[in-house]
C-alpha cells in the first residue's frame, strides 16, 4: 500500500479535493507552486517513485535519469506525446493515462469551434460591445448543413465529432492509416484528396513524431479559400506557419484552435485575426471530467504500489 514515504512528484495539479486525496496517502511535491523548481527538485530527487504530468509538462529522459526511484509516470490526460516513451520502457517505469472519459467533452469543443467560425459567434458578441449593432451590418455567416466535414483520425473522439456532427445534417467523411470496416462514413488514404472534398477539417488525431504537421501548406492550400480548420488534437499536428501564411493571404476562410505549437505561448498573428477562435485548450476542461481524470490518476498509483494490475496503462 502507499505509504507518505512514497514521494510523488506533481508537475501539475489535480482539482483540490483529488490532491487533498493524494497528500492524504503520499508525500507530494507540487513542482509547479515552487520558485526555484530546480532546487526543489533537487532536495528530492532521490525519493520521487510517481510522477503526475500532463500535456503541457515534458517528461523526458533527462528527467527520468534524474529520479533513480522513479516506478511510475501517471498522465494527466489521454495522449502522451510530452512523455519519453522509449526511456520509460528501458527503464522499467509504469506509464498510465487517462483515456475515453474526456471523449465527449473534447467532441463537444470541435462542434462549439465549428460553429462560432460558421456563424462568427465571437465576431458577433464584439460587435454587440462595441456597438455596432444598429450602427452597421453584421456580416453574414454559413450555415453547417449540408456541408461536408473531414475528420483527421477517427478514434474516439473523432467518432464522437463525427455522430454530433451528423445531426447538424453534415456529410462526414474521414482519413486515417487505414479504412474502418465497421464505420459507414467516407474514407480517404489520402488527406490532400480529403481536404480538397471538405469544406471542414477537424483534427482530432494523436500527437507525436508520425503526425507531426501532417495538416500542412499542402493539405490547407486544398481545403481552400471557403475552407475551416478545426485542430482539438495537438498543436504539433498542424504546420503552424503555413497556418499562418494561408489565413494572411486567404488560402482558407479561417481557424478554431485549441491547442498550438508552443503552449501556452499563441502566435501574435493569430491572436489578430477576426477568422479566427482561439481557445486555451479547453476540450476536457469541465468539473466532472477533470474529476474523473483525476480519480484515475488517484486509482492507478494507488493499483502500483498496492501490487496490483494498473487501471489504464499505456
Amino acid at each position: 500500500m502507499p505509504t507518505p514515504q512514497h514521494t510523488v512528484l506533481a508537475l501539475c495539479p489535480l482539482l483540490p479535493p483529488e490532491m487533498a486525496r493524494l497528500e492524504a496517502h503520499f508525500h507530494v511535491v507540487r513542482l509547479y507552486n515552487e520558485n526555484d523548481p530546480e532546487s526543489a527538485l533537487q532536495a528530492v530527487k532521490n525519493d520521487v517513485v510517481a510522477i503526475i504530468s500532463n500535456p503541457n509538462t515534458p517528461v523526458r529522459a533527462s528527467l527520468m535519469e534524474a529520479l533513480p526511484a522513479l516506478e511510475i509516470v501517471t498522465q494527466f490526460a489521454v495522449g502522451t506525446d510530452n512523455i519519453d516513451l522509449p526511456m520509460a520502457k528501458t527503464r522499467g517505469i509504469a506509464v498510465t493515462n487517462t483515456p475515453d472519459v474526456l471523449t465527449d467533452d473534447t467532441a463537444d469543443i470541435a462542434v462549439a469551434l465549428l460553429l462560432a467560425l460558421s456563424r462568427r459567434i465571437v465576431e458577433a458578441d464584439m460587435f454587440v460591445r462595441i456597438g455596432k449593432w444598429g450602427q452597421s451590418p453584421m456580416p453574414l455567416g454559413v450555415t453547417p448543413k449540408g456541408k461536408t466535414v473531414g475528420i483527421v483520425g477517427l478514434g474516439r473522439i473523432g467518432q464522437a465529432v463525427a455522430k454530433r456532427l451528423t445531426a447538424f445534417d453534415m456529410r462526414v467523411v474521414y482519413h486515417g492509416r487505414q479504412q474502418k470496416a465497421d464505420i459507414a462514413y467516407g474514407f480517404y488514404p489520402d488527406l490532400v484528396r480529403m481536404a480538397a472534398d471538405c469544406d471542414y477539417l477537424i483534427a482530432t488525431v494523436s500527437g507525436g513524431a508520425a503526425t507531426q504537421n501532417m495538416i500542412n501548406e499542402d493539405v490547407l492550400t486544398a481545403l481552400g479559400p471557403k475552407g475551416y480548420l478545426i485542430n482539438i488534437a495537438r498543436g504539433s499536428v498542424v504546420d503552424e506557419a503555413a497556418l499562418i501564411a494561408a489565413l494572411q493571404k486567404g488560402a482558407i476562410a479561417g481557424a478554431g484552435l485549441d491547442v498550438y505549437a508552443h503552449e501556452p505561448n499563441v502566435p501574435k498573428e493569430l491572436k489578430s485575426m477576426d477568422n479566427v477562435v482561439l481557445l486555451p485548450h479547453i476540450g476536457s476542461a469541465t468539473i466532472e471530467t477533470r474529476t474523473i481524470m483525476g480519480e484515475i490518476v488517484l486509482a492507478n498509483l494507488q493499483a502500483h504500489f498496492s501490487g496490483k494490475p494498473l487501471i489504464t496503462p499505456v
